[in-house]
């Protein structure tokens, strides 16, 4: 029997995913190759064999994408399937063209083939781009439902970049479930603020299997959203968060512009930060893409536990490493609030950058003087920790949503930035959902 071979183009997420549902059990193809980007040291593994079921024994390589054309020709490859998220319109039609030329098809999967049917009702939180306000909004979310005497049981988008057979299904309910499943910095940012409001959150690998596992603890499923990815389960009703600090990205960024399509309700985050334009600019693209969606307006305020040590003080501003990063963002909450409560000055830690850490700067020179938590394993996590110590200034502002300092041991003063989402106006996050009759 004759079965294509594929390539899936990931960065240890939808990739995987996408595999799990369609491609793992489905004889007609043979899936050859994953290739990794975005995330570091995610290449050169193997999916394992016990993940990849029984038509792949020997389980499936991991590949820089940097080797993609040599791999189609090598491989004798006959399609490409391009799973990962937050990269512009032009980006995925540029790789489109590449395996293109180099003879092998190229392919996007759609939500019919990828979204897995739940007994429970889900919520899923979306966003166009990274770095929107997700989290808060999902926070929000589980908040209202537990009010209502609601069980809600999380689900975040993957990150799987340790063992994949030990992450297969991950359950968080307790700060010891996170240094049992030894998290990143990027994970724990996901996981905590559930866990700290008493919450289950759940995470892995294979998310039929937690899907399966979440449903006997829940009323309501909430998927987690990653990125700017659509979800991985059929929602019965879908939030979808766009930022008017980047006005015009919900329209030209994939597959955040997909996830505005699937939007029962479209959230403007951040209006009391954003200017009027921006706010315009968003509003008036949401009604062009999807004019059905409820448009709520919210603002996330920020606060922090500790502003004599931002106002005139020389202070390091850490931010969240996805959004600077691959998310493209300029600043964040810690330097809207530095600026607000009249920091002396946000110091450039350039200059005392270490190993993993010189690497991210070399990768993405558009951050400038603001430091991504970077935390993708040990030793990148002790870069960032070196980093702050060694970098000269006042104090410290954590604008991630975690005490890094529980994680990192930071030799100056530190103080740590709050936001939670407050909506404005008559539509809100309660109206939907009873509108919806999940309320």
């Amino acid at each position: 029997m004759f079965r294509r071979n594929v390539l899936i183009m990931g960065a240890a997420g939808r990739d995987f995913h996408n595999f799990n549902v369609f491609f793992r059990n489905n004889e007609n193809y043979n899936v050859v190759a994953f290739t990794a980007t975005q995330i570091p040291n995610i290449e050169g593994r193997v999916y394992p064999a016990e993940l990849a079921g029984k038509l792949y024994p020997e389980g499936i390589k991991i590949y820089e994408e940097s080797e993609l054309v040599n791999l189609i020709f090598k491989l004798k490859v006959d399609e490409v399937v391009f799973a990962y998220s937050d990269v512009t319109f032009e980006y995925v039609m540029t790789k489109a063209s590449i395996v293109n030329a180099a003879g092998a098809s190229f392919r996007l999967m759609g939500a019919s083939e990828t979204m897995l049917k739940s007994s429970k009702p889900v919520v899923a939180v979306l966003a166009v781009r990274t770095g929107c306000g997700k989290s808060q909004t999902s926070r929000k979310i589980v908040k209202l439902l537990q009010e209502a005497g609601k069980k809600v049981v999380a689900v975040r988008h993957p990150m799987p970049y340790g063992d994949l057979v030990k992450q297969k299904v991950q359950r968080f309910a307790t700060l010891e479930d996170l240094k049992k499943h030894e998290c990143t910095i990027e994970e724990i940012e996901e996981y905590e603020p559930h866990i700290a409001r008493g919450g289950v959150i759940y995470a892995g690998v294979d998310y039929e299997a937690i899907l399966r596992e979440a449903e006997k603890e829940a009323d309501v499923i909430l998927w987690d959203g990653g990125n700017n990815d659509i979800s991985f389960y059929k929602a019965d009703i879908t939030f979808t968060v766009v930022d008017p600090h980047r006005p015009g990205h919900e329209l030209r960024y994939y597959p955040g512009n997909t996830s505005l399509l699937l939007a029962d309700a479209a959230i403007i985050n951040k209006v009391d930060s954003a200017d009027s334009e921006g706010i315009v600019t968003v509003r008036n693209n949401i009604h062009h893409v999807n004019p059905k969606a409820i448009v709520i307006e919210a603002a996330s305020p920020i606060t922090v536990d500790k502003p004599e040590l931002i106002e005139d003080k020389r202070v390091l501003v850490v931010e969240d490493g996805p959004t600077l990063t691959h998310g493209e963002m300029l600043y964040g909450a810690g330097t809207v609030i530095a600026r607000k409560l009249g920091a002396k000055e946000i110091v450039d830690p350039r200059p005392f950058t270490v190993n993993s850490i010189t690497d991210t700067f070399k990768k993405y020179p558009n951050i400038g003087i603001l430091l991504p938590a970077m935390g993708y394993g040990d030793e990148q996590i002790k870069d960032l920790e070196k980093t702050i110590n060694k970098t000269d200034c006042d104090s410290v502002v954590i604008g991630t949503p975690i005490d890094l300092g529980r994680i990192l041991k930071i030799n100056k003063p530190y103080t740590r930035v709050m936001y939670e989402l407050q909506e404005i106006g008559s539509h809100t996050l309660e109206s939907v959902l009873k509108s919806k009759g999940l309320l």
